[in-house]
C-alpha cells in the first residue's frame, strides 16, 4: 500500500513539477511561445501516462480517469479524449478469493447460502465482480426467484480505496495552492466530491435500496423493468440479485432474430432517459450498453421491455435545479442560444460575474450550423468544421468562471451514452426527433404554472402598491409628531414629493402587472381576465394624473 501511495505521488509530483516550469516558470522570463507550442503534446503524454498509471492499480485511478474524462468544463480536450476509452474493465480475481470474501460477509458457507455458484464470472471491473447463482430452495419459496447474480467487492478494495483517496487529498491541497488551477476551480471540494460518489458506489446497500427507488419511480410502467434484491443474501460487500440477463440492447443481430426492431427501440430508450432526468429527478447516470437488456415480453402489446441493471452510479436532480433543466431542454429544442445561456445561470452553472455574451454568441452559432441534424448527418460535416468550432466554443467555455456542478456531469454522461446507445440502434436516428416533443411538452406543462405564478406576482404587487403609501403616511406622521428627529427643515417637503413619486412609479407598475395577468389569464378564465383588464385603467389614470388637482 505504500508503494502504491508513493508511485501515485511520484507520478502527480513529477507533472505538477513539468506544469510548473512550463506554464508559470518559462512565462515569466519571457519565454511563453515554448510553452504554448509544447502544450498539447504535453497534454498528451501526461494522459497516456494516467492511462498506464491507472491500468496498473486498478481501483479508484481507473475511476479517477472516467472522471476527468468527464470534466469538459475543467480539463483540456487532450486530456479528456485520452482517458474516454479508459475501460473499467481489469483482470477477475480467483474464485477462491471471491468466495472466501463472500463467505466472510453472508456469515455463511457459499454451499448454504446458495444452491451452486458459477465460479466463471460474469463481469469483472476493478471495484467487484459478478458470478451467477442459484438460491437454495428455501429461498426460492420466499422470494419466487431461481436464477441470482451475486456481485462481490473485490478483496482488499476497502483499503485501496482508502490509500487512492488519501493520495488524491494530497495532490488536491498540492493543486490549491497553485492559482492557474484555484482561480478555475476548487480542487480540494472536487476531491471530496469524487470520494462520495465512489464511496456511495462500493456500498451494496446503497445500490440495493438505489435500485428499488428506481423501481418505485416507474410503478406500472412496461417500459421499464428492474431487477428484485434478495435482501436476505445482501450485505454492504455483496449484492445479490434476480438474473435479467436478456438482450443486450445493441445486440443488433440478436434483436432481429427475436423479432424486435432496433429502430423502434431507440426512441423508447431515449424517452425512458429523459423522464427519469426531466421529470422523476432520479436517474441511472451510467446507461453503457451493459447496463441495459431488452428482454421479450409476450405479455405487453409491444412485445419487449427495457431492463436496467447495475444502480451504483446514480444521479438526482433537486427540483429547483429541475426546472432549470427543462427550460434547458426547451431552450435547445427550439434552438434558443441566448434562452440555453439563460437556464445555464438558473441551474447555478454561471457564476453571477460571468459575462456570456461571448458565450451566448457561441452557442447560437453552433445551433445555426449544426442543431437539429442526426448522427448520420453530422458524420457528413467536414471534420475541419468541427475542430473550428470546438477551438471558438473551447477558449469560450475556459474562459468564463463557472464549474459544473457533479450531478450536472452525470447528468451530461447520462444525455451522451444515452445518444450514443440510440445511434448503434439506428445510424440514422436523430435525438432532436425525441427531444422536440418531449420539450414541448414540458412547455405545455409549464405553460399553466406560468400564468399561475404570474397572476400570483400581479397580485402580490397589487398589495405592495397598496401598503407602501400607507407607510410612508406614517412616517410623515412620525415627523410631524416629533417622534422622529429632523435635523433638516426641508425634509418634510422631500418626502411629501417622495410619496408622490412613489405613487406614480408604483401606479405604473401595477397598470402593467393587471394588464398583462389579464392578458394571459383571458384564455383561461375570460371573466376574470376581463374584469383585471378594466381594473388596471384606474393606477394607469393615477399614475398620469398623480400630482395634479384633484388627484
Amino acid at each position: 500500500m505504500r508503494a502504491r501511495y508513493r508511485r501515485i505521488l511520484r507520478f502527480a509530483s513529477w507533472y505538477l513539477a513539468i506544469t510548473w516550469w512550463f506554464e508559470l516558470f518559462l512565462p515569466r522570463i519571457g519565454l511563453v511561445k515554448i510553452a504554448e507550442r509544447t502544450r498539447s503534446k504535453r497534454m498528451q503524454r501526461f494522459a497516456k501516462g494516467f492511462h498506464m498509471l491507472a491500468s496498473d492499480l486498478g481501483g479508484l485511478m481507473i475511476k479517477v480517469g472516467q472522471f476527468m474524462s468527464s470534466r469538459l468544463d475543467v480539463l483540456p480536450p487532450e486530456i479528456t479524449k485520452e482517458l474516454e476509452g479508459l475501460q473499467d474493465e481489469v483482470a477477475p480475481v480467483a474464485f477462491a478469493a471471491i468466495r472466501a470474501a463472500a463467505e466472510a460477509e453472508l456469515g455463511m458457507p457459499l454451499e448454504r447460502a446458495f444452491m451452486s455458484v458459477d465460479e466463471t464470472p460474469v463481469a469483472a471491473a476493478s471495484l467487484g465482480q459478478a458470478h451467477r447463482a442459484r438460491l437454495t430452495a428455501l429461498d426460492t419459496a420466499d422470494t419466487g426467484l431461481d436464477g441470482v447474480i451475486i456481485k462481490v467487492q473485490r478483496p482488499g478494495i476497502d483499503a485501496i480505496i482508502d490509500v487512492d483517496l488519501a493520495a488524491l487529498r494530497k495532490v488536491g491541497g498540492w493543486l490549491s495552492h497553485v492559482k492557474l488551477v484555484s482561480n478555475r476551480v476548487d480542487m480540494p471540494a472536487l476531491v471530496e466530491e469524487f470520494a462520495q460518489t465512489s464511496l456511495e458506489e462500493i456500498d451494496y446497500l446503497h445500490e440495493g435500496a438505489s435500485s428499488e427507488r428506481f423501481a418505485a419511480a416507474f410503478p406500472d410502467d412496461d417500459r421499464v423493468s428492474v431487477p428484485v434484491v434478495v435482501w436476505e443474501r445482501t450485505t454492504r460487500k455483496v449484492l445479490t440479485l434476480e438474473d435479467v440477463t436478456a438482450i443486450k440492447i445493441t445486440d443488433v443481430g440478436a434483436l432481429h432474430k427475436a423479432g424486435i426492431d432496433p429502430a423502434q427501440v431507440a426512441p423508447l430508450f431515449a424517452e425512458v432517459m429523459f423522464d427519469q432526468m426531466f421529470t422523476k429527478g432520479f436517474f441511472h447516470a451510467d446507461p453503457h450498453p451493459g447496463n441495459i437488456f431488452v428482454t421479450p415480453d409476450a405479455d405487453i402489446e409491444r412485445g419487449w421491455k427495457l431492463t436496467f441493471i447495475d444502480f451504483g452510479m446514480m444521479g438526482e436532480v433537486h427540483t429547483s435545479t429541475r426546472t432549470g433543466l427543462r427550460k434547458m431542454l426547451i431552450a435547445a429544442a427550439s434552438r434558443d442560444g441566448r434562452g440555453l445561456v439563460s437556464a445555464m445561470n438558473d441551474v447555478g452553472v454561471l457564476l453571477p460575474s460571468a459575462e456570456t455574451t461571448e458565450l451566448e454568441r457561441a452557442m447560437t452559432t453552433l445551433f445555426a450550423r449544426f442543431g437539429g441534424m442526426g448522427f448520420a448527418e453530422l458524420r457528413e460535416v467536414d471534420p475541419r468544421e468541427f475542430r473550428d468550432f470546438a477551438v471558438q466554443f473551447g477558449d469560450v467555455v475556459r474562459s468564463l468562471p463557472f464549474q459544473l456542478p457533479e450531478n450536472f456531469l452525470l447528468i451530461i454522461r447520462a444525455m451522451s451514452l444515452t445518444s450514443g446507445v440510440a445511434s448503434s440502434l439506428n445510424p440514422a436516428f436523430n435525438l432532436w426527433d425525441s427531444v422536440e416533443p418531449y420539450a414541448a411538452q414540458l412547455l405545455r406543462d409549464e405553460s399553466g404554472n406560468l400564468v399561475q405564478d404570474f397572476a400570483k406576482r400581479a397580485m402580490d404587487t397589487a398589495g405592495l402598491a397598496f401598503r407602501l403609501p400607507k407607510r410612508l403616511d406614517e412616517f410623515i406622521s412620525r415627523v410631524e409628531d416629533g417622534s422622529v428627529g429632523v435635523a433638516n427643515p426641508g425634509l418634510e417637503k422631500r418626502v411629501v414629493r417622495l410619496e408622490r413619486t412613489t405613487r406614480q412609479a408604483v401606479s405604473a407598475l401595477v397598470f402593467g402587472a393587471l394588464l398583462i395577468a389579464g392578458v394571459l389569464l383571458r384564455a383561461d378564465d375570460a371573466v376574470l381576465g376581463t374584469v383585471l383588464m378594466v381594473a388596471s385603467v384606474a393606477p394607469l389614470l393615477h399614475a398620469l394624473f398623480a400630482g395634479r388637482r384633484g388627484f
